[in-house]
């Protein structure tokens, strides 16, 4: 008996501990899925995003009360701005306070307004559907049980159903598995709609980039054959991201065909860009379909030709690419190919930043405004977030161009290039932001040069001011949803709702030490430099308004001339000026003596602040900073970064860290102090999924 009793116990034992080793394995291979499907770097980045947002609110509240509210244009343009300046913090505080000015978007302006919901809430990929619900079409409220009604007196339309659907492509961007069979039925039952199906193709690209899905390719295929302008555009565009890269024969030869066929000038534009994102990546097996699309006679071929050799050879710096641009930018005989030219040598010099401004430096000057349009691009994309001095003295005069769109081109790509430049490193950033807000007040600026000034108000601070723009990594790969954005972002030029492209360009900018549990351990490290040289700018201040002065009293002739009457006949009888004199004098050292004691009260009462100031005036800024994890780190101060050997947590990786670093604990015995979570917003092991964090949401500013 006791020998059975032994036995049973040893196997119960055995099968609770594989039991247990099963768990682990399990939850291991759990995470390996989470991070090999980046959900994990997702949620910490949004988490990040979220409780780091420096955004200025006083910023948009000017620019709202500085333009005129009858232009649609500007009202757009702070749409655009707003969703930029909050991607990826999910904060959406401006629009819930000024719900009356945002009830003027109207037809294409409220299915902007909806889609850059999208970029505002970008990555929170487990909330989607519920967020938009109240938008999206019947079948999609009814696929989200978890999503509220549509609020008091937000009709549903097809402007807001097509945003919505556009907003949950972007939502979902590049990692769409489990949207992109819900935006293929969107599209399936839009059928007599093309403002939904635009929305719809463009939010399935979107989601299913690169994944070179045949079966969502022949979907989009057979909207664009309906031959509808509208949502012919976003198919055209939406086939070619779907097959990013993919360089399908079948794909090419569809749509150059088709692009043939049709008569519509916004399919062919879709489908040349579409062209072009087939081929990206793919240097010299581009060539075939390059020379074909250069002998096109139509224009708009040849502009997708100009973006294909951009795409095909990014980074590369090749110099017979650089060669084909430069022909055709000053022999082209349509003024669009000529500007897309210029504009793509940006993408092929993004690896080599420094070549750029030497080479566009001339063009910058040409007689052709596409042409200086274009080198402005050029300079703002190849040289993104590096604060090249040489790029910024080339654009400093085009802001001041003659033409409204070459000034529009010079600030948008101003911003792209200081995006998180400090003043104390790049003076030139004051300056800048001025002009901005000087172009938007201007009465007498064109409202294109206004567009351009609130778009680049809003790159300059996107993100929440913790974000950059990197079309490579660190170790030198190309960042391909970054390239993708930037290309599709600069045809805001024909179609401004692609201006929200530019938020899969923008990449945070951190350090997020995880342990073993993949979970934020509070740790430090050191940044050896002064703070300023990488600080947030400051805040706007509120227009002050200056206390009325006292006017002077007025003087008429009659009392002045009495006046000086009896200071002559004061002068001539100086017996009877002594009493008065003499009787004044005791007043007036009555009075001094009062002065001199209230200043004498005066100057004790103040002495002391003044000498604290001078003190603190004199204190010189400390030549290092201790930031806690997680912390906002800029590509520029990366070189500066240190951490203590003698730290519990130190990097497992040597060298130069970036992003989301795994850190090893010296101290395993030890109890681990994490830190907490108050956003809400990630859905990673140490954070929650709850939506309602309006308690977590920034003051509202103070009204001017």
């Amino acid at each position: 008996s006791s020998s059975s009793s032994s036995s049973s116990s040893s196997s119960s034992s055995s099968s609770s501990s594989s039991s247990s080793s099963t768990d682990e394995d399990e939850a291991r291979m759990s995470k390996l899925k989470h991070i090999l499907t980046a959900e994990t770097s997702i949620n910490l980045h949004l988490d990040f995003l979220y409780q780091n947002s420096k955004s200025d609110l006083a910023i948009l509240k000017n620019i709202k009360n500085a333009i005129e509210p009858r232009n649609s244009v500007c009202h757009s343009a702070t749409i655009f701005s707003n969703a930029i300046m909050h991607a990826g913090t999910t904060r959406d505080t401006f629009l819930s306070e000024n719900l009356d000015w945002l009830r003027r978007a109207t037809n294409w302006a409220k299915f902007s307004v909806i889609a850059g919901q999208g970029v505002i809430h970008k990555g929170h990929l487990k909330e989607g559907l519920t967020l938009l619900g109240p938008y999206l079409p019947a079948s999609g409220q009814a696929a989200a049980p978890a999503a509220a009604a549509a609020p008091a007196g937000t009709s549903s339309s097809p402007y807001s159903e097509g945003g919505a659907l556009y907003a949950l492509g972007i939502i979902h961007a590049n990692h769409g598995e489990e949207i992109t069979e819900y935006l293929s039925k969107a599209l399936a039952q839009a059928v007599d709609d093309e403002i939904v199906q635009h929305g719809a193709c463009l939010g399935l690209g979107v989601a299913a980039m690169a994944t070179g899905n045949d079966l969502v390719y022949e979907e989009l295929k057979t909207v664009m054959f309906t031959d509808g302008a509208v949502a012919g555009e976003a198919a055209g565009l939406a086939m070619g991201l779907v097959m990013l890269g993919t360089a399908s024969s079948k794909a090419l030869d569809e749509m150059v065909a088709y692009a043939h066929e049709t008569q519509h000038e916004k399919i062919i534009r879709g489908l040349a860009m579409g062209i072009a994102l087939v081929m990206y990546g793919r240097e010299e097996g581009a060539d075939t379909v390059i020379e074909q699309l250069l002998i096109d006679k139509d224009p708009l071929l040849r502009y997708g030709a100009m973006y294909t050799i951009g795409l095909a050879y990014c980074g590369t710096g090749n110099n017979g690419a650089i060669r084909k641009l430069l022909h055709v930018a000053v022999s082209d005989v349509n003024d669009d190919v000529r500007r897309a030219a210029v504009a793509n040598l940006g993408f092929l010099l993004s690896r080599q930043p420094a070549r750029c401004p030497k080479m566009v430096a001339l063009l910058c000057e040409s007689y052709n405004p596409y042409v200086r349009h274009g080198a402005t691009i050029a300079l703002g994309v190849s040289c993104a977030a590096s604060a090249s001095k040489e790029a910024i003295e080339l654009l400093e005069p085009l802001t001041s161009d003659p033409v409204d769109y070459v000034r529009q081109g010079a600030m948008i790509s101003l911003s792209m290039i200081l995006i998180q430049a400090a003043k104390a490193s790049e003076p030139k950033v004051e300056s800048v932001r001025k002009l901005f807000e000087e172009k938007i007040k201007n009465k007498h600026e064109e409202v294109m040069s206004k567009f351009g000034a609130i778009i680049a108000s809003g790159i300059i601070d996107a993100g929440g001011r913790n974000v950059t723009i990197s079309l490579h990594s660190r170790s030198g790969h190309e960042n391909m949803a970054a390239v993708v954005g930037l290309a599709v972002f600069t045809q805001f030029w024909y179609w401004f709702p692609l201006i929200h492209f530019i938020s899969l360009a923008l990449t945070p900018t951190a350090i997020i030490g995880l342990n073993k549990d993949l979970l934020i351990p509070k740790f430090q490290f050191k940044s050896n430099a002064k703070p300023s040289l990488f600080a947030y700018p400051p805040e706007v201040k509120p227009p002050t308004t200056a206390a009325p002065s006292k006017v002077s009293t007025a003087v008429l002739s009659y009392s002045r001339n009495t006046t000086a009457a009896a200071a002559a006949s004061a002068k001539a009888s100086p017996t009877v000026a002594k009493p008065a004199i003499s009787s004044a004098k005791p007043s007036s050292k009555s009075t001094s003596a009062t002065e001199s004691k209230d200043k004498d009260k005066d100057m004790m009462d103040t002495d002391k602040p003044v000498e604290e100031k001078e003190k603190k005036k004199k204190e010189p800024e400390p030549t290092s900073e201790v930031k806690e994890n997680p912390a906002r780190v800029t590509l520029t101060q990366l070189q500066h970064i240190s951490f203590d050997p003698s730290s519990r947590y130190i990097p497992v990786k040597q060298g130069e860290v970036f992003g989301i670093v795994l850190l090893k604990d010296t101290k395993p015995g030890e109890k681990e102090e994490l830190v907490a979570s108050t956003s809400g917003k990630g859905n990673s092991s140490n954070t929650g999924t709850n939506n309602n964090s309006s308690d977590n949401e920034p003051d509202a500013p103070v009204p001017s």
